[in-house]
């Protein structure tokens, strides 16, 4: 009776989560011989670390990351010119505190994308709010909303993200609108927010993305300014997974490789 009444209670100040576990944790309690406040401190406990799992559910899920591409599921091993200690720096994620941007440069297959979302996760795991896009489809996305009078909210959530990760930067051509979208989210970002950029083009063409020179100088500018780059070089992981699952194949089937 007197737990049913505790459960009415819980449920009228919305604290619906601690009915799920108060019968156990009474039970540990009653043997352990908890004091009042512990067993208190306990269960606000659980209810704060089931809320703070439900805003880590609802930021990764607004994230558009990968949830596969984390830094545990980062084979180190791969490729030694990747320098595990660095990306582990970076994942205390002290960049974002300082309004720094990362730059990961490399040909594809490398690595950059996942290491860029690996670190997204590690920003979410923080408290961070993070959204991850190909760097074409955001701009597509935000170009959409020119038709429909929502360019400027979306380009407003995209500028106060505390993390905005932009994947594949300069792999398309962009139109007239696109480079502009992008120099604003650029120049508005500056010193105020921290963006990790991956791209299989060099640093030295990234002004080639911009029809106006000195739209481009202006954006590069303010995009390395106290950026921290990390190129990555070596061999396609993918290309190398292709190859072992040939050899596989062909050694467990006797069908030779053409």
């Amino acid at each position: 009776m007197e737990n049913q009444i505790i459960k009415t209670k819980l449920s009228r100040l919305k604290l619906t989560g601690l009915l799920e576990i108060l019968e156990e944790r009474l039970k540990e309690a009653t043997k352990g011989k908890w004091s009042y406040s512990h067993f208190l401190e306990v269960l606000f406990q659980d209810e704060i670390d089931r809320r703070n799992h439900g805003v880590l559910f609802k930021r990764l899920a607004k994230s558009g990351l990968d949830g596969q591409k984390t830094l545990e599921t980062f084979d180190f091993s791969f490729n030694h010119k990747i320098y595990e200690t660095t990306i582990r720096e970076l994942a205390i994620c002290s960049f974002i505190k300082n309004h720094e941007n990362i730059l990961i440069v490399g040909p594809s297959g490398v690595g950059k994308s996942h290491l860029g979302q690996a670190l997204g996760h590690e920003a979410i795991r923080k408290g961070n709010d993070v959204l991850f896009y190909r760097t074409y489809h955001l701009l597509q996305f935000i170009q959409n909303g020119r038709s429909d009078g929502t360019r400027g909210k979306k380009l407003s959530q995209i500028i106060k993200v505390p993390l905005l990760i932009l994947d594949d930067f300069g792999l398309q051509p962009l139109n007239d609108f696109q480079q502009e979208d992008l120099y604003e989210i650029i120049c508005e970002r500056y010193e105020k927010s921290a963006t990790i950029v991956t791209s299989n083009r060099d640093l030295s063409e990234w002004i080639s993305i911009f029809k106006n020179p000195l739209m481009g100088t202006a954006a590069l500018d303010r995009l390395i300014h106290r950026a921290i780059n990390i190129t990555i070089e070596g061999k396609s992981y993918r290309a190398d997974q292709f190859m072992k699952n040939k050899k596989n194949i062909s050694k467990n089937t006797g069908v030779k490789n053409v």
